[in-house]
């Protein structure tokens, strides 16, 4: 069989868009020569083209690969110096909004780019709305500064405002494109719906040319539930600023949208979109979804948009008109979301030591550690408790600390860890990047849990720092009276054996092949496989842990 060159395009990334292209030639054909849509874009993009989409586009895929690296190092971009830690820490908070974690989250928010903000910059347009008026002669007015500077001025600005007023750490351009859904809802609610679920479409187009075929098969994997870690509180922020921004224009321009249709949209948009996925830490590793409520809040939120913008200018009582109530209807969750995030956004790490208090890999003031059951510095920042949750959180795995950026986070939980085995935290800031690596060694005692140690190694050592120990574990089955137990102690791990909790023998693990005899009882090695040898029985005790 003939193998093509390897720098030849599949035939499915040549047929997809040639697809697309006649798909789109024929559309106009039977749309015929004077298709309203082509004059319809013409109207109100500088020839036909969103280009304000397409610089917001660019802009943040610049960020990812040249400030985030991720031009050499595609899916492991640098990412903890470019999240929103804190106000005293500028740099974070100016970039967080144009960064990403991966190639993943990168496409997800740029697909929703290309899909919704070409109707949000439809609406805001690139020619004045008044007849008669020369756009040229006015800079706010000139379709080519409206188009390539002002609409992504407005997105940089927006991008900031999100990061500047997010609750806590956020990185992503998702705040931004919800702003767009926001700014375009409010005027095209059910075009806003399609072109929502039009995100899945460029996004499968995309996947289906990168990778025309894969192949999968059935594994373990690790995860957390799916609703972990999505930055809610900036998806709603980017929201009710881009509805807000919507409803200015609209009151400006005076024109109307129905009361019906937009709600039905802002529900719609709103459920697809997650925005009902409030969750919150119980415990280490459990997390709660507060579902039933976050349905509660999208329908508010639905209603609250609706009054803002179809609110006319008649008085509602005294010189109060139903538009101003309807406005600061939609001002006051907007406020109360700047009141929390002001004050959380102001703690700092301060002095907070290194958490575990064993050794830590220290690169350019990072450093990381492994630690467990050690509170959260940054979600405990501000102590508060209501409705059975608090934000005293604990946490366990590798942690990173960094005084001078203000950063505190779980880079590695501890279950990710014991699935893996091995792993690495990227650091670095601008214009440079180094890895830790990190890795777990384990045996696992019969019906007895596992004892383990967990060891980091910096970008410069040869060596192998031990820097965390489990408590010893003891297997369930007794020999002779005897319990086995493995106790893991500076980088080894020994058998104890004892009996009414007094060791009466100890000896370090034997290597493969070998064995060792402790008050009679003969322990054998067979590859990860610990076996008790006593008076003719044989029994497995132990079990080198293995990982994925």
């Amino acid at each position: 069989m003939v193998q093509s060159p390897p720098w030849l395009p599949a035939p499915e990334q040549v047929a997809i868009p040639l697809a697309l292209l006649v798909s789109l030639a024929l559309v106009r054909r039977l749309d015929g020569p004077d298709g309203r849509w082509g004059q319809r874009l013409r109207s109100r993009f500088l020839l036909g083209v969103p280009w304000g989409t397409l610089v917001s586009v660019l802009g943040v895929l610049a960020v990812y690969l040249f400030v985030q690296q991720g031009w050499d190092h595609w899916r492991n971009p640098v990412t903890l110096p470019f999240s929103s830690w804190s106000y005293l820490y500028p740099v974070g908070w100016l970039l967080s909004p144009f960064s990403h974690t991966g190639p993943g989250h990168l496409v997800g928010n740029l697909t929703t780019t290309l899909a919704v903000a070409p109707l949000a910059e439809y609406f805001f347009g690139h020619f004045p709305s008044e007849r008669g008026e020369n756009p040229l002669f006015s800079r706010t007015s000139n379709p080519w500064v409206r188009a390539f500077v002002v609409f992504p001025a407005g997105v940089a600005l927006v991008g900031v405002a999100t990061s500047i007023f997010a609750w806590g750490p956020i990185i992503g351009f998702s705040g931004v494109a919800f702003a767009f859904v926001g700014f375009a809802l409010v005027r095209y609610p059910l075009m806003t719906v399609v072109a929502v679920s039009a995100q899945g479409v460029i996004r499968t187009v995309y996947r289906a040319m990168r990778d025309p075929v894969i192949q999968g098969q059935a594994s373990q994997n690790f995860g957390n539930p799916w609703w972990f870690g999505i930055a809610v509180q900036g998806h709603v922020l980017g929201l009710v600023l881009g509805v807000l921004l919507g409803v200015v224009v609209l009151y400006r321009r005076r024109e109307r949208v129905g009361a019906l249709r937009l709600w039905t949209g802002a529900v719609v948009v709103g459920m697809s979109m997650t925005l009902w996925a409030l969750w919150w830490y119980r415990g280490e590793s459990t997390y709660v979804l507060y579902r039933g409520l976050g349905v509660l809040f999208v329908v508010t939120l639905a209603g609250l948009t609706t009054v803002a913008a179809t609110a006319d200018r008649r008085p509602l009582f005294g010189d109060v008109s139903r538009q101003q109530v309807g406005l600061l209807a939609l001002l006051l969750p907007l406020a109360v979301m700047v009141g929390v995030a002001i004050p959380v956004n102001l703690t700092t790490v301060g002095d907070a030591s290194v958490p575990g208090g064993g050794p830590a890999i220290e690169v350019q003031g990072y450093n990381v550690t492994y630690a467990e059951s050690v509170q959260n510095q940054k979600v405990s920042a501000i102590d508060v408790s209501m409705f059975g949750e608090t934000t005293d959180v604990t946490t366990s795995g590798v942690i990173v600390v960094n005084e001078d950026r203000e950063i505190w986070t779980q880079a590695v939980s501890k279950g990710r860890l014991a699935f893996g085995g091995r792993t690495s935290v990227r650091v670095g800031g601008v214009g440079w990047a180094a890895d830790v690596q990190v890795k777990r060694e384990g045996w696992s005692a019969l019906g007895g849990g596992t004892a383990y140690q967990v060891w980091l190694r910096g970008p410069d050592d040869d060596e192998w720092t031990h820097t965390f120990a489990s408590e010893p574990v003891v297997a369930g089955p007794t020999l002779a009276n005897r319990s086995v137990a493995i106790v893991p102690n500076e980088g080894e791990f020994a058998l104890h054996l004892t009996r009414n909790n007094t060791t009466v023998a100890d000896a370090p693990i034997p290597p493969k092949g070998e064995s060792v005899t402790l008050d009679g009882i003969r322990f054998e090695r067979n590859g990860r496989k610990l076996v008790a040898v006593y008076d003719g029985t044989r029994i497995q005790v132990a079990a080198r842990e293995t990982y994925n």
